[in-house]
């Protein structure tokens, strides 16, 4: 029995980007000292005349430390939530454009390209119709090509063929509908000749990145779809692979 080697550079292979997080523990909010209350409303006569004074250089340096810490981290927050929304969409393009890609395959029998300088094609169309996701597979599985779409991973079988097919995605993007599937869901996989090949999930399995092998030969046509986990987790790169294995139904 063979075993595939996993690429480098998505779910399959480790991610190198930092786990580090970049915000660290603000400090307690800084409390300012107030005059003791007056025994009287009007008290010692002498106390209403006040010459004006500027607060002490070192609380105006405090409170200038507060607002600027505030306004930096408002405005992390809001170049986050931008970034991943600019994720988000270009994931979301980028699968119509492979539709589109996918129907001129249909029709000529040829790969199309979604974009003039692509660097990658649809081989297959995956559906998992309970989780409503509809996407197009590309051709590899590098960080690049999942940046657009599931990958296929070289070396192992076209999905819907006989043998297994790797397929690999981001959980934030494409393959986050992988946290709501169940054992006995349903998978199509539609190739570029227009057939389909239904699937039903058999097995799910948390595993560390560096045991993450897959049979090349299998008994019955196998769909191996891997993604990272958990999937709620803030940064990327952990070790640990969550794995969705599907057999011809």
């Amino acid at each position: 029995m063979r075993h595939v080697v996993a690429d480098r550079g998505g779910p399959i292979g480790r991610n190198v980007t930092s786990n580090r997080n970049w915000m660290g523990r603000l400090r307690p909010g800084i409390a300012v000292r107030a005059a003791p209350a007056e025994s009287s409303p009007i008290g010692d006569s002498a106390r209403h005349w006040t010459e004006d004074k500027p607060l002490p250089r070192r609380r105006i340096t405090r409170r200038f430390a507060v607002l600027a810490c505030a306004a930096f981290l408002g405005a992390a927050g809001i170049a986050s939530v931008g970034h991943g929304a600019y994720i988000l969409a270009k994931a979301e393009l980028a699968q119509w454009l492979l539709h589109a890609a996918w129907s001129r395959t249909q029709a000529t029998g040829l790969p199309a390209k979604p974009w003039p300088w692509a660097d990658t094609h649809p081989v297959a169309r995956l559906i998992a119709a309970d989780q409503d996701a509809d996407l197009l597979v590309l051709a590899g599985a590098s960080g690049r090509t999942l940046a657009f779409g599931p990958g296929h991973l070289d070396g192992s079988a076209l999905p819907g063929d006989s043998g297994n097919a790797v397929l690999t995605a981001h959980r934030d993007t494409h393959f986050r509908f992988l946290q709501h599937v169940a054992v006995g869901d349903p998978i199509a996989v539609e190739s570029p000749r227009g057939g389909r090949r239904h699937f039903r999930i058999r097995e799910l399995r948390i595993v560390d990145q560096s045991a993450l092998k897959f049979v090349r030969d299998t008994r019955v046509p196998t769909l191996t779809l891997v993604t990272c986990y958990p999937f709620n987790a803030i940064n990327p790169g952990g070790p640990l692979r969550y794995v969705v294995i599907a057999e011809a139904a």
